[in-house]
């Protein structure tokens, strides 16, 4: 079973109530009405969704649209911070445990970097080039910059992505409220 399966069979347990009547009714035009009204899993839709190529370990746009449509920002917040580890093999990634710990920290960084994430990303080792990229990918929008920082650095770290690799690098940038506020996240965990 690959990492990916195991990740869209997490995010379709965690769809509830109608959530899976609604994003079926998004997809009519994708998948058709007669084969839709037998899918009762978020799984058969998403095998149907990976069958015509609206799905995969490196094209997860469809279902993250699909995801903020019904309002599960949550789950599409979670694809697309973890989009990039899918592509590669399971021994790319780091441990679970991790990979949880890496959730929080992205979480918490997001909500708290603001303008110093080309700085930030200097300390995490991203070229000039790929910072030069994210800020023309998104312009206008602070949160994306720093989510895609975030993604570009699990993608070039893989299996050796670190949550205190991000707090160290925090600490260089003189952002130690951020790095204190992931210390205690992660306490409480």
């Amino acid at each position: 079973m690959s990492a990916f399966n195991s990740f869209l069979l997490k995010i379709s347990g965690e769809l509830v109530g109608d959530q899976l009547e609604k994003m079926k009714f998004l997809c009519i035009k994708e998948i058709g009405k007669n084969r839709l009204e037998k899918m009762t899993s978020g799984l058969q839709l998403f095998t149907s969704l990976m069958e015509r190529n609206k799905l995969g370990p490196d094209n997860t746009v469809f279902l993250v649209s699909l995801l903020k449509d019904i309002g599960r920002l949550d789950l599409a917040d979670k694809i697309t911070n973890c989009e990039s580890q899918y592509a590669g093999s399971p021994n790319d990634l780091p441990n679970d445990e991790e990979q949880a710990k890496l959730d929080i920290a992205t979480k918490v960084i997001t909500d708290n970097l603001g303008r110093r994430w080309r700085a930030y990303g200097r300390k995490l080792g991203l070229p000039e080039a790929k910072l030069d990229h994210i800020a023309q990918k998104h312009p206008n929008d602070l949160e994306e910059q720093v989510v895609e920082l975030l993604k570009e650095w699990r993608k070039m770290q893989k299996s050796e992505a670190k949550t205190d690799t991000l707090i160290k690098a925090l600490r260089s940038c003189d952002q130690n409220y951020t790095a204190d506020l992931i210390q205690t996240e992660l306490e409480k965990t």
